[in-house]
């Protein structure tokens, strides 16, 4: 066979990590199209290691035959993988490569990646959450994506020590929103098919007072992550700007179900709404 370089394989990882992207993301996939030629294929870089581990641990492992043990095992080998490459900046693992090339690069390391891996280990396990074992795992699952993303954006910027704590506190605001509309969104899935209830305020049941709650804690999450986007790198602003007005037109939905039917349905924003979120969005970015 003849040999080939390290630039073409980097190329195929990507590519890799790009089609998981655009193969598995909806509304975060639309959003991502407005990111800068520079950020884009990183922000795919990341998402790609998380949805093979999410994928691991729920879904097409399981149709294929894996119990809890096995896939805690897929898991582990997953993260010794990742720490190897973060380590070394080679994987055989084309969708570990591309992560571990773009974590290198951009100050990415295990203080990010291990709680990450703590918190898909958990679905494993765990079926209820206290609210002290719910902040752990969103932090995990959700808010570490974010600060993963947010050094990706911030590559060669000088911030003042004021910019980087909004930034930072935005980004984590922005992912723990995200992660808990999903839960309420996700709401029938959880608890019918995966036996789950991440959300404290309704582990005695989801209605109305707890629906409620949730809406009002994710709202504060969006409006302490509005005040770090305006702050954020042109190549991205239009792009995170984009992902929170979905998710806030899909918030303001679920606060105006029915319980009943949150407990039975998944509530979506209807395509024509989210073409009109994001065309919005690209008028921004051509007006910067």
């Amino acid at each position: 066979m003849r040999p080939t370089g390290l630039d073409l394989y980097d190329a195929a990882a990507s590519a890799g990590a790009g089609t998981v992207i655009r193969r598995y993301s909806t509304s975060f996939g639309l959003a991502s199209r407005l990111l800068s030629r520079r950020i884009r294929p990183r922000i795919a870089d990341v998402y790609a290691l998380v949805r093979v581990a999410d994928e691991i641990v729920d879904g097409p492992a399981e149709q294929a035959g894996f119990d809890a043990a096995q896939r805690r095992s897929e898991l582990d080998a997953l993260e010794a993988r990742t720490e190897r490459a973060l380590q070394i900046g080679f994987s055989g693992d084309l969708i570990v490569h591309a992560f571990a090339r773009t974590a290198r690069e951009h100050g990415i390391g295990v203080e990010l990646t291990r709680p990450f891996f703590a918190s898909m280990r958990t679905d494993l396990h765990r079926r209820e959450f206290s609210p002290e074992q719910a902040r752990d795992y969103v932090y995990g699952s959700a808010e570490v994506i974010g600060l993963m993303c947010l050094r990706i954006f911030e590559a060669g910027r000088t911030r003042t020590a004021q910019q980087e704590h909004i930034l930072t506190a935005g980004a984590r605001s922005l992912g723990r929103a995200f992660q808990r509309v999903n839960f309420l969104r996700d709401w029938a899935a959880d608890t019918g098919q995966l036996h789950r209830v991440y959300l404290p305020e309704a582990a005695a049941g989801l209605d109305g007072p707890a629906r409620d709650a949730v809406v009002a804690s994710i709202r504060e999450d969006l409006a302490e992550a509005d005040a770090a986007i305006p702050l954020l790198d042109p190549g991205a602003r239009p792009a995170v700007q984009a992902a929170r007005d979905l998710f806030g037109e899909l918030t303001d939905r679920l606060a105006r179900t029915d319980p009943q039917r949150l407990r039975r349905d998944r509530i979506r924003v209807p395509a024509p709404r989210k073409a009109a979120l994001l065309v919005r969005a690209a008028i921004r970015r051509s007006r910067a």
